[in-house]
């Protein structure tokens, strides 16, 4: 007999609810490069906007790679609930996109850590905007046009 264990990525007793800051990072289906093409970005970027402020989340930071997304967000309620935060705006997204474009958008699920209190925000937003330059796209984040932040300025130290 074949018995499959469905691994958990989830922490078991944590809600995931609350003022809570997680560094998420969600993969395209079959890591398709996706994300490179500024109009899609562009209207993911505004989806984001529009599902953080609905579900109380700041985005400290975002950096679109061609074939997944880092996110650095950070629940401002009680019930901020992160999961459903990320579960509609994926889901939200990837109907607009195989609606378009006769594709599954995102894989099935996703990463996130739970930063810890010592761990300072502006440090692993700039970690995330570091991404490009990594992967040897830009050789400064700042040529790289699809990360950002809500919050702050990134140019600004």
């Amino acid at each position: 007999m074949d018995i499959k264990y469905k691994k958990r990525i989830r922490l078991k007793h944590f809600e995931y609810k609350g003022c809570y800051r997680y560094f998420v990072t969600i993969c395209t289906h079959d890591k398709k490069v996706v994300f490179i093409d500024k109009y899609v970005v562009a209207y993911l970027l505004d989806v984001l906007k529009t599902q953080s402020k609905a579900y109380g989340f700041k985005i400290w930071a975002y950096c679109f790679m061609p074939d997944h997304l880092h996110l650095l967000i950070e629940g401002e309620e009680s019930d901020s609930d992160m999961r459903k935060f990320i579960s509609s705006y994926k889901q939200q997204t990837g109907y607009y996109y195989k609606k378009g474009n006769g594709s599954r958008l995102w894989q099935i699920n996703y990463y996130e850590h739970v930063l810890r209190s010592e761990e300072e925000t502006k440090t692993v937003a700039n970690y995330i905007f570091a991404n490009p330059v990594r992967k040897g796209i830009v050789e400064d984040f700042t040529q790289y046009e699809f990360l950002g932040s809500f919050e702050f300025d990134i140019n600004e130290p």
